[in-house]
């Protein structure tokens, strides 16, 4: 795509998504409709499924023929990568959204022919917003980023998941031991933030393509690296162990992983 038709695309989907913030704070406090998914700890609300619609609604109405995969499953069925793929996620973060109205995040990206274009990740409660791509660059509440130090794991915190943490999936517990400490905010969207912005060296945690959808592209345009696990390379529609470090960082996690 040309500058100037993202550019254009990038407007839009700002603008979707100063409403889309509108209407999750305007609804924060109403009584929430919760159901579990695939577990008690895999949480969907009425307000995940409204701003879903929300998105692929404006999506559809901004461009017709293009797919949509959503979490919630309001979009299309996407099983390839060709043409152009917009991925919702409507609320990353749905267990701290009920348990804390706090650190959750909404993330579009934008994917023609498996190549990222744009992404977004917004903190909803912190009203910050990255956003950008390989063409345009990376923007923090649309000033540039500042370009993130390449920091090695012993000299920076790490952010974990939970689960592989406790089973040691991984050596987990060995990496996090190597790090200066482990952080688990329990949303990949506000993990990502974190790396971007510098204050995490990294992230691991299994992601589906909702969940690193956006960041891949930011963080690839940013100049970190986000692989699977093991190190090899990650998937627009890959549901996998995701590893996303500064290259230091990336280089000393798969040294342990390996072992």
């Amino acid at each position: 795509m040309e500058i100037n038709e993202l550019e254009e695309i990038d407007k839009t989907v700002k603008g979707w998504l100063r409403e889309s913030r509108d209407n999750v704070l305007r609804n924060i406090d109403t009584r929430l409709t919760v159901s579990t998914k695939t577990s008690r700890r895999d949480l969907v609300t009425n307000i995940d499924k409204q701003n879903e619609k929300f998105i692929v609604s404006k999506i559809r109405e901004f461009e017709p023929h293009a797919r949509i995969l959503g979490e919630e499953g309001f979009g299309d069925k996407v099983d390839s990568t060709k043409g152009r793929v917009w991925i919702v996620d409507p609320i990353d973060g749905t267990m701290n959204f009920v348990k804390q109205r706090n650190h959750f995040a909404i993330m579009i990206a934008l994917y023609n022919d498996g190549i990222g274009e744009l992404g977004y990740i917004l903190d909803v409660i912190g009203n910050r917003l990255l956003s950008g791509g390989p063409k345009i660059g990376v923007f923090d509440n649309g000033q540039p980023l500042t370009p993130v130090a390449d920091t090695s794991l012993k000299d920076g915190l790490i952010g974990l998941s939970g689960p592989m943490v406790l089973n040691n999936e991984f050596n987990m517990v060995d990496i996090a031991e190597k790090s200066l400490g482990m952080r688990i905010y329990g949303s990949a969207g506000i993990d990502i933030i974190s790396v971007l912005r510098g204050e995490l060296v990294g992230y691991i945690s299994y992601l589906k393509p909702w969940d690193f959808g956006a960041g891949k592209i930011l963080c690839e345009s940013a100049g970190l690296k986000m692989t699977t696990i093991d190190g090899k390379q990650l998937g627009m529609l890959s549901s996998t162990a995701v590893l996303l470090a500064t290259r230091n960082a990336h280089r000393d996690v798969l040294t342990i992983v390996g072992k």
